[in-house]
């Protein structure tokens, strides 16, 4: 399970004495453990890593966000240590469809749910996350879904 991958990796950075290792891992966990808190008062379940592979996902796009600002605004070692978070957050997540993969799981989805137009792309958005979503970039995914039509 993904959440014991993130808590063996930290004790291991630990030992290593890996300050800024351990200082990411340490805040992946603390992540985790707010989302666990939120959906305890929460109807919905969730698989447990597909809950921490949002967490994570959602943690590597805040990162990506503050490098860009970051170097926007001329703060280069700011973007530095975003950049280390981001390092060490895309080791546990999995690997993302390439541009290709997505436009041919667009396709597909497009064709078993017979979208024709722009329309119908809220029905193969929600569709595609159904089948991909741990897996798909949706931001992309959502731009080429516009391309497509």
């Amino acid at each position: 399970m993904l959440r014991d991958d993130i808590k063996t990796a930290t004790v291991t950075a630990m030992k290593a004495g890996d300050k800024d290792r351990t200082a990411t891992l340490r805040l992946i966990g603390a992540k985790i453990k707010d989302r666990d808190i939120e959906l305890r008062t929460s109807s919905k379940e969730v698989a447990d890593d597909d809950l921490v592979t949002e967490v994570l996902q959602k943690m590597a796009k805040q990162r990506r966000e503050s490098i860009t600002m970051y170097v926007d605004g001329g703060r280069e070692e700011l973007a530095d240590q975003e950049r280390r978070e981001l390092a060490v957050i895309d080791e546990f997540l999995p690997q993302m469809l390439s541009e290709e993969e997505t436009k041919a799981a667009i396709a597909d989805v497009k064709a078993s749910i017979g979208a024709d137009s722009i329309k119908d792309m809220g029905r193969v958005m929600a569709e595609l996350k159904a089948r991909h979503g741990a897996v798909l970039d949706m931001s992309m995914a959502s731009a080429l879904v516009k391309q497509s039509y």
